[in-house]
């Protein structure tokens, strides 16, 4: 049983999601890359969600966000992933499934060093696996260069509503780019850096960087990475060889005090949640399931209020 979706007020987050069959649908092209943040970028306009890393590789993708509660998370990933399978499955011409299962989220401790290992994390990706020698050289999505200032994640976003409209009432075919945007993907500190300023914050990231290089050259024991001739010349249909993972925890945190503090309020939020559940089953409609919580069958229960 999938465990239960459980994000106290402003938590950092960690998000996975990945292909069916582990399918390289999310190939690194101009074309794919130019979509995702395009998309990504209207999505958080419209939710409002913290972005602070982000990057897609070729098989799945890893999203660090603060969200305000459950549902703000849940709408954001929702937004991205259904439009991401619409626009890229028109792109590759995959008809099948596009997601394997539904996005994992993890929650992120306010520990600074837990922080800033998960960025450490989303910062490694494309090099570690021996892709490409450095996170900037990622064709794909990925927010290396734009945490230094070096870009901005930009992509374009195309209202698919106006353009069938516009096909229906004028007929025809309608050139896609006319119903184009761009988007802008706005990438915010991390909440345990967020009182640092600019540079410091951005020698920070170059210093990680160097670190992940360094580490991946030595891990490769003179091996030629992959490259990016490479990379974009691979099907998109074609299924990568599937990497044994470890099971997912309940939180990432640096310390085994604040692992058992969480622990502790998930196991209190699943106990409420089960018997609210129950009752609910039992006939009782009135059943009082835990705030932040998505009952079977009934509306996402909002997070109390402050009063006073």
């Amino acid at each position: 049983m999938r465990k239960r979706r459980y994000n106290p007020p402003d938590s950092l987050v960690e998000v996975t999601c990945r292909t069916f069959q582990n399918r390289r649908l999310l190939r690194p092209v101009p074309e794919v890359r130019d979509l995702i943040l395009g998309i990504v970028g209207r999505a958080q306009r419209r939710y409002g969600l913290e972005i602070h890393a982000l990057v897609f590789l070729s098989t799945h993708y890893h999203l660090l966000v603060t969200a305000a509660n459950a549902q703000q998370l849940a709408r954001f990933v929702g937004y991205v992933n259904s439009n991401v399978a619409r626009e890229i499955g028109r792109l590759t011409g995959w008809r099948d499934h596009f997601w394997g299962q539904r996005y994992q989220a993890i929650l992120v401790s306010s520990e600074e060093a837990a922080q800033v290992s998960r960025l450490y994390y989303v910062l490694a990706q494309g090099v570690k696996e021996g892709l490409v020698l450095h996170p900037r050289d990622w064709p794909g999505p990925h927010c290396a260069a734009a945490l230094v200032g070096e870009e901005e994640l930009q992509g374009t976003w195309f209202d698919r509503s106006r353009e069938y409209e516009a096909k229906r009432s004028k007929g025809g075919d309608q050139e896609a780019r006319r119903f184009a945007e761009r988007e802008t993907v706005v990438l915010r500190p991390l909440p345990c850096w967020q009182d640092l300023d600019e540079a410091t914050r951005r020698a920070n990231i170059r210093e990680m960087v160097a670190a992940i290089v360094e580490q991946a050259r030595v891990e490769r024991q003179g091996q030629p990475v992959l490259g990016v001739a490479a990379l974009q010349r691979q099907d998109p249909q074609s299924r990568a060889p599937v990497v044994k993972r470890s099971p997912a925890p309940l939180i990432h945190a640096a310390t085994r005090v604040v692992r058992e503090q969480y622990r502790r309020a998930y196991r209190l939020f699943d106990e409420a949640y089960q018997a609210a559940s129950e009752a609910l089953r039992a006939g009782d409609r009135g059943a009082r399931f835990p705030a932040g919580s998505f009952p079977c069958a009934l509306p996402w229960v909002p997070l109390d209020k402050p009063t006073g």
